[in-house]
């Protein structure tokens, strides 16, 4: 890694939600786009229409077993008069030479099978005997085990009108159609869709790569004995499981403990393979901050400006973060604090718009309503912070989960909505509409 002078507003300035916000989306660019096989596309943004060369279905085709026929021949059938049609043989799905159906005929045919020359409607093989001539049955015995099936004569017990039973060429899309629109998000109905109208391949911008990491000499891996003094990590759980859910490619990386080198290091062996660098914990003023010690001067010379600034945001929870780019391709770093709820919350507001701006995305933010709050007493909050409170949601009310601590885990688990308080509200009283995130 280079060194640059630290990317600095001033120590003093005190940012606020929205420029934090507005400063990260106005660095952070989409991905470039590539071409990619299907499956491989999965959960990636489109990045051009895609127009059908082919109508879905190409043919005419049965959307029943049963029999091909005239619609004459099988007019006024009945289980009394049932109409005798001769059997002129099979049509299968997939078969390249069809039968011509003529007066009087009919060809056992089957679901997705084209419909033959001749033929203007499909009788289901529950009206007729099937061949068997000992009254309606209720499907077809198998060709091995009754080839026979294919030839003879059928007798038909009800009529049907013309194109009765009969998918149309084209019904679903047409050539020359669109199929799907640049934007569109990729996921298993479309990339069928693709599939079917003959696209191997797809240009999208690809899902982001992020990798995360937690700080801090304290952490211990699940399933490792504790120390004295030590904690489980589960911030880089918490926040690599984010990133997948809001469409990266996200890779945990391991507790690094509090030494600024080794940070350094670590982040640059990582860099190969991120579009987003995540970090949390070490962001604040305390004398083992190391992120804070190993990337105030961590940047690209090259560039103006390069480098990460460390900011004190007028939120709660989450004031300490930190933001820039770092390498020789200016990935984009963001310096979470370190207690989960501020790295969560932190991780929703400004992380996760960045991950869908690296894929195109319109639409960036987490949907938000407003709803009653249900509460016991009036929540308090600190002037002139933008407080997040854990809620759960439920038909247009929203109750606080747990207390304003960052560190209750326990609470964030169980909601599904942030409850927002502005920076000049210090009391908010129960009956009253508040802003509501939904994270669900």
């Amino acid at each position: 890694m280079s060194s640059a002078a630290p990317r600095t507003t001033g120590q003093d300035h005190l940012w606020s939600v929205d420029e934090h916000l507005e400063d990260i989306l106005a660095t952070v660019r989409p991905l470039e786009p590539i071409e990619l096989q299907l499956l491989d596309a999965q959960g990636c943004v489109l990045v051009e229409d895609v127009t059908v060369p082919v109508s879905l279905p190409p043919f005419d085709n049965s959307s029943m077993d049963g029999y091909a026929v005239r619609v004459a021949d099988v007019a006024g059938a009945s289980e009394e008069f049932p109409a005798v049609l001769d059997v002129v043989g099979d049509v299968a799905a997939g078969q390249a030479e069809l039968l011509h159906v003529g007066p009087g005929q009919a060809a056992r045919i089957m679901t997705g099978a084209p419909l033959p020359p001749g033929a203007e409607t499909v009788v289901p093989v529950e009206w007729t005997d099937g061949g068997l001539g000992e009254g309606p049955v209720t499907g077809m015995r198998a060709r091995a085990q009754s080839p026979e099936g294919a030839e003879g004569h059928v007798h038909v017990y009800r009529p049907a009108e013309a194109r009765a039973h009969v998918r149309a060429k084209g019904s679903d899309v047409k050539a020359g159609d669109r199929a799907l629109e640049a934007g569109t998000v990729l996921g298993p109905p479309q990339i069928a869709l693709l599939a079917a109208i003959g696209r191997g391949t797809v240009r999208v911008r690809p899902r982001p790569r992020v990798v995360v990491m937690s700080t801090g000499s304290e952490l211990v891996q699940p399933d490792e004995q504790l120390g004295n003094g030590q904690i489980y990590d589960s911030n880089s759980f918490a926040l690599t499981a984010a990133a997948r859910d809001a469409g990266a490619i996200a890779y945990r990386v391991g507790a690094v403990a509090d030494d600024a080198e080794t940070l350094r290091d670590t982040i640059e062996d990582q860099l190969v393979r991120a579009d987003l660098v995540v970090t949390t914990g070490g962001v604040s003023v305390g004398a083992y901050d190391v992120v804070k010690e190993a990337l105030s001067y961590v940047g690209d010379e090259d560039e103006a400006g390069g480098g990460i600034d460390f900011r004190k945001l007028a939120m709660q929870p989450g004031k300490p973060q930190g933001f820039g780019s770092i390498g020789p391709d200016h990935t984009p770093l963001l310096a979470l604090p370190g207690n989960p709820v501020s790295s969560y919350v932190s991780f929703e507001l400004f992380v996760r718009p960045a991950i869908r701006t690296l894929m195109g995305l319109e639409d960036v933010h987490r949907p938000r309503t407003t709803a009653k709050l249900t509460a016991g007493k009036a929540l308090t909050s600190p002037k002139g912070r933008r407080q997040f409170l854990r809620g759960m949601y439920a038909e247009g009310a929203v109750t606080p989960v747990g207390g304003a601590g960052s560190h209750l885990v326990a609470a964030l688990a169980h909601a599904d909505a942030l409850i927002v308080v502005p920076e000049d509200v210090e009391s908010v009283e129960p009956g009253t509409e508040v802003e509501v995130v939904l994270l669900g």
